[in-house]
């Protein structure tokens, strides 16, 4: 990280916490894609999922406020840094046609967001148990000020982010 000149050790930007998110689509007329979607993503971080609930009633959904409607968890610490590392090192790995994370998915403020297509790439979860492939959403919060130092920082931690294509004539 010597690119961004910082005079103290303190000021280099470290992750602070792992947000993950998940919506079940159907979840009105299914209460147990919940509690499923509950099970998995507490299976998958090692920490208790909560759901998450509608804010407002939406008639065409079929959707009345106070419905559950996703699930969610933060890590941070121990668990996080456990998590990062299972993460990187086996569940992307076995991704399908796996060409490196987007480079572009990160919001102006050093945190990079990232949606997973299907849940059976992480190695705790039992195919033969899965009754609907559901994705969800990762997001990394850092203490970087700007994208670039958020990238550095995900580079050096491991992430593999897609291959920068040089246009050489």
């Amino acid at each position: 990280m010597k690119q961004f000149n910082y005079k103290s050790s303190m000021q280099v930007p470290r992750i602070e916490k792992i947000c993950f998110n998940q919506g079940t689509k159907g979840s009105v007329a299914d209460k147990r894609l919940v509690e499923n979607a509950i099970e998995e993503m507490t299976t998958i971080t090692g920490q208790k999922a909560i759901p998450t609930y509608s804010k407002k009633d939406i008639s065409n959904f079929k959707l009345r406020k106070g419905m559950p409607i996703g699930v969610r968890t933060t890590l941070r610490g121990q668990k996080m840094y456990e998590f990062l590392d299972r993460f990187i090192s086996a569940s992307l790995p076995r991704v399908r046609d796996f060409k490196g994370v987007s480079n572009k998915s990160f919001d102006g403020r050093g945190n990079y967001t990232m949606g997973i297509t299907e849940q059976i790439i992480f190695p705790e979860i039992d195919i033969d148990k899965i009754s609907k492939i559901t994705g969800m959403d990762i997001t990394f919060v850092t203490s970087a000020e700007t994208n670039e130092e958020a990238h550095a920082l995900l580079k050096e931690l491991g992430i593999p982010f897609e291959k920068e294509e040089t246009n050489e004539n």
